[in-house]
C-alpha cells in the first residue's frame, strides 16, 4: 500500500496492523467442515486482505498511551474492524449502494450471493461483541462491559447505522441537507466508529470518562476530516488506487461537504480539523506521535 504521508513511523504501523489484523481474523475464523463452510469462507473473503485498518490502528495507538499490552488492544481493534467490515458488506448490497467492487475485488454479494453476504455481515457483527465479551479480552468484567457498550452505541441507530439511514433518506427522498445536517450525518455514519476506536483504547487504559475529553476532541476532528478527504477522493481520486467506484456522489446529486463548500474550502477545512485534532494531544509527548501521524495521513492518503 502506498503511503502518501512521508512518515516512517506511520508506514511501519500500517504494515504491522494490516498483517496482524489479517492474522487475527484468520485465527478467529477457521472454516468448519460442515454446511457453514460457505458462510465462514465469505466472512474471510471480506475480512482478510483488504482495507487500511485505520480503526484498529487507532485502538492500538490510543491504548499505547496508557501502556496497554498491544495484544490486548489488537483484539479490541479487530472487534471494531469486524463491525466496519460488516457495514461495508451491507453497504455494497443492491438494496443499499449497489457496488460491484471493494478493495480492488468483487464485492461479497458478487463473489458469493446476496443471502450469504447478509449472513456474513450479520456474523461479523456478532463476532465483534463475542471478541469483546470474552474473558480472553481482559479479566475485568466491568472493562469488558464498557467496551461492549461503547462499540454497540457507535454501531447502531445512535451511531453508524443512524448516519447511514440519514444518508439514505437524503438520497431517496431528495431531502436537501445543509452543512449542519451533513456534519451530523457524517459524525454518525463515519465518525462514530472512528471515535469508538479511540474510546476503546482509553477504556483499556482505564482512563475515567471525565478524563477523555481531549481524546474525544481528537476523534471528532479526525472523523470529519476523514469524510471530507473521502469526498475529495470521490471527486478527484484514482479508481484503480481506491479499489472501488468513484464519483458516485456527484452523479447521484448528493449533498456532501464538497457540494456545499467547494473543493478548495473543503480541503482547507479538512486541514484545519487535522491541526485542531493534533492540538488536542498537546498534553502528550512523543508517545502520541503515531496518533499525530494518523491525523495527518487522513488528509494526505490517496485511497
Amino acid at each position: 500500500m502506498e503511503i502518501v504521508a512521508n512518515d516512517t513511523l506511520l508506514t511501519g504501523a500500517l504494515e504491522d496492523i494490516q498483517r496482524d489484523v489479517d492474522a487475527g481474523f484468520d485465527s478467529f475464523l477457521p472454516v468448519p467442515q460442515d454446511q457453514r463452510a460457505r458462510l465462514v469462507e465469505a466472512m474471510r473473503y471480506a475480512a482478510i486482505g483488504g482495507g487500511k485498518r485505520l480503526r484498529p490502528l487507532l485502538v492500538t495507538a490510543t491504548a499505547s498511551l496508557f501502556k496497554v499490552p498491544r495484544a490486548t488492544a489488537l483484539r479490541a481493534g479487530i472487534a471494531v474492524e469486524a463491525i466496519h467490515v460488516y457495514s461495508l458488506i451491507h453497504d455494497d448490497l443492491p438494496c443499499m449502494d449497489d457496488d460491484a467492487l471493494r478493495h480492488g475485488k468483487p464485492t461479497l454479494h458478487k463473489a458469493f450471493d446476496e443471502a450469504t453476504a447478509v449472513l456474513a455481515g450479520d456474523s461479523l457483527h456478532a463476532l465483534a461483541f463475542e471478541i469483546l465479551a470474552s474473558p480472553n479480552m481482559t479479566g475485568d468484567p466491568f472493562t469488558r462491559a464498557e467496551l461492549v457498550a461503547a462499540l454497540a452505541g457507535a454501531s447502531g441507530h445512535e451511531g453508524m447505522a443512524g448516519g447511514q439511514m440519514m444518508d439514505m433518506v437524503a438520497e431517496q427522498e431528495g431531502e436537501a441537507f445543509d452543512l449542519h445536517a451533513i456534519t451530523r450525518l457524517q459524525q454518525l455514519k463515519t465518525g462514530a466508529l472512528l471515535g469508538a476506536s479511540v474510546e476503546l483504547g482509553a477504556i483499556l487504559g482505564r482512563v475515567p470518562p471525565e478524563g477523555r475529553a481531549h481524546l474525544h476532541g481528537y476523534a471528532r476532528d479526525i472523523g470529519l476530516a476523514f469524510q471530507i478527504a473521502d469526498d475529495l477522493l470521490d471527486l478527484e481520486g484514482d479508481e484503480e488506487k481506491a479499489g472501488k467506484a468513484l464519483r458516485k456522489d456527484e452523479e447521484a446529486g448528493k449533498a456532501t461537504f464538497l457540494s456545499l463548500l467547494g473543493p478548495d474550502r473543503a480541503r482547507d477545512q479538512a486541514q484545519m480539523l487535522v491541526d485542531q485534532a493534533i492540538s488536542h494531544l498537546n498534553a502528550y509527548g512523543e508517545e502520541a506521535d503515531l496518533l499525530r501521524a494518523i491525523a495527518r495521513y487522513i488528509v494526505e492518503r490517496d485511497r
